[in-house]
């Protein structure tokens, strides 16, 4: 480590702004009684830091720790679902095992997630998982069987579609009854690894597809709502009536007699 006295206090600064939990130790020895302002201000920073480092460590270890103890050390599928209470598009459900290791830090339920976020954890997933479903269920047919039916359609085809014969599923929410070794788990997708991971593969699928409809569809402000009924895409049905990819079941509030595109 460079001497105290030849450094200025940016370049300290600098390097400690970068260290990790044992250099900033060795840090945290050599310049704790420096007066330097920017030195002592640079240390708490960093010990900000790796204490949040820790916390979120913590946190994802006590995941990992839950779908150990819900689904055993096998291949456990996690399910979870998105777009149950949107107006339009579809309901996606993904499947998602997880290995045991790398620990995938700043996994969580997709609703705690930035857009960002969501994309980078999504392309990791998709190169460690060791098996991925997915399932949509397009409006007409949530239409026609209801949400709940739908819901059970979509995580069955989910789960075949991971294409694995899973020790447990773990399933977000309550009981469904779609598969003989599942085990439902409310807000699983803040408490179980692989149902997050499942969490945020549906929503950047689902959230992907709403995109595309913006283009096909642009009076309804799909790329920013991604189906659900926020106050633009209810004033753009009222003006324009429902298009083909709309829950006609769900929207009767909105419009008097559905017009379909």
């Amino acid at each position: 480590m460079p001497d105290a006295g030849s450094m200025r206090a940016k370049e300290i600064a600098a390097l400690i702004a970068s260290a990790d939990a044992r250099e900033l130790e060795e840090f945290e020895r050599r310049y704790e009684g420096d007066p330097r302002k920017q030195v002592q201000m640079a240390l708490q920073r960093a010990r900000n830091r790796i204490a949040r480092e820790a916390a979120e460590r913590n946190r994802v270890e006590a995941m990992y720790q839950t779908q150990l103890e819900l689904g055993g050390d096998g291949l456990v599928l996690g399910v979870d679902e998105v777009g149950r209470g949107a107006v339009a598009g579809p309901l996606t459900v993904a499947a998602v095992a997880l290995p045991s290791s790398p620990l995938l830090l700043g996994i969580n339920d997709s609703k705690q997630l930035t857009p960002v976020q969501r994309e980078s954890l999504a392309d990791r997933i998709e190169e460690i998982a060791l098996a991925i479903g997915i399932a949509h269920v397009p409006p007409a047919q949530i239409d026609e069987m209801g949400m709940s039916r739908a819901l059970r359609v979509a995580m069955a085809q989910a789960i075949q579609n991971a294409g694995v014969e899973p020790s447990a599923v773990l399933i977000d929410g309550n009981p469904v009854h779609v598969h003989e070794r599942e085990t439902c788990v409310v807000k699983g997708d803040a408490r179980v690894a692989c149902i997050a991971a499942a969490s945020i593969v549906a929503k950047v699928t689902r959230d992907a597809l709403m995109v595309g409809y913006d283009d096909v569809y642009p009076a309804y402000h799909f790329a920013a709502c991604k189906g659900y009924a926020s106050a633009e895409h209810i004033a753009a049905i009222r003006a324009h009536g429902l298009c083909e990819i709309h829950r006609v079941s769900f929207c009767g509030n909105f419009v008097e007699t559905p017009r379909l595109f």
